[in-house]
């Protein structure tokens, strides 16, 4: 989540009179994450997400992000709901963005994720791949393996900002997963971003969760790979074993991984690892200046893909 859009309070109370959402009383802008413009509404009925659509988030993909978590509620998983408008619609317009509100989900995200909290996680996301089938609506993964190469192209010639030996190691990278990235693994509605900061929790025990705006169709077992990559690394850059046995412990739990998928698993993580460096770097170098957002370090993604290239199998991860 991020603020790159201000609003005032009377934009913010005209938009509100199209819902049954009761009167405004208090809001804040949420500056964790990069890509959309995000609040937190207080009003005489109860507590809101506002998201205002910017940056890499196309219109049409919208349907399918609030009817995703629509399709999601109803079959029983925790997540935030899309509030309908007096018209009928889920989405409205703001400050020129699209906007639409959804409901508040009670919990707060582990900043020290714990290993109950990554066996909860592999359950939560083993449930929503479940939950996710018989999902009409489709929307393929723009930032999977045919996406990186020209992610690469727009960063490139200013990469030596960050660390000018990548000019020649990220093209090897991009080259051996070009040529290894599987073809037929079970596929799915992936989450594609369920970081720490997107699972909720109280105390250990799942509550939700949230920010389906990467969500799409894909491998299920890259939803795994983006797991481990966010949640068994320590701050140092080791791999937690006991986290990553825990996680995949809990997907396991609710939905086995074929032996296919288990073999995958090493080149799906270093290939999750580079779409997380490209587009951190990306961001990096992009993000306007004065932009309420943190901005997140890709270094931290390029020393995990140097640990995926030594994987030699899913048993280095705890299967």
């Amino acid at each position: 989540m991020a603020v790159y859009t201000d609003i005032s309070e009377d934009e913010l109370s005209a938009f509100l009179s199209d819902y049954d959402a009761g009167s405004l009383t208090s809001y804040k802008g949420i500056a964790e994450g990069v890509e959309n413009s995000n609040f937190l509404l207080h009003t005489t009925e109860g507590s809101f997400i506002l998201t205002l659509y910017e940056k890499r988030v196309d219109p049409a993909d919208l349907p399918f992000f609030l009817g995703l978590m629509q399709h999601l509620a109803k079959n029983g998983l925790s997540c935030p709901l899309p509030l309908i408008r007096k018209d009928g619609g889920m989405l409205g317009e703001l400050a020129g963005r699209p906007a639409a509100m959804v409901t508040f989900l009670e919990g707060m995200w582990p900043r020290k994720p714990t290993v109950a909290h990554c066996r909860e996680t592999g359950k939560a996301i083993a449930a929503m791949h479940l939950a996710g089938e018989g999902f009409e609506i489709t929307r393929r993964n723009a930032l999977s393996v045919s996406g990186w190469r020209p992610l690469w192209d727009k960063s490139q010639s200013r990469v030596h900002e960050i660390d000018a030996t990548l000019r020649d190691e990220i093209p090897g990278e991009l080259a051996f997963l070009e040529t290894h990235w599987p073809k037929d693994l079970p596929t799915g509605v992936i989450h594609a971003d369920a970081f720490p900061d997107n699972v909720f929790f109280l105390d250990e025990t799942f509550s939700g969760l949230i920010d389906f705006y990467f969500a799409c169709n894909d491998f299920l077992a890259y939803d795994v790979a983006i797991c481990l990559n966010a949640w068994c690394f320590e701050k140092d850059g080791s791999f937690n074993l006991t986290k990553g046995m825990a996680l995949l412990e809990g997907y396991q739990e609710v939905r086995p991984l074929s032996e296919a998928e288990a073999v995958a698993l090493p080149i799906l993580a270093r290939g999750s690892a580079l779409r997380f460096f490209l587009t951190r770097l990306y961001d990096w170098l992009e993000t306007p200046p004065g932009a309420l957002v943190v901005k997140k370090d890709p270094l931290e993604y390029l020393r995990k893909l140097r640990f995926h290239a030594h994987v030699k199998s899913a048993a280095d991860y705890g299967l």
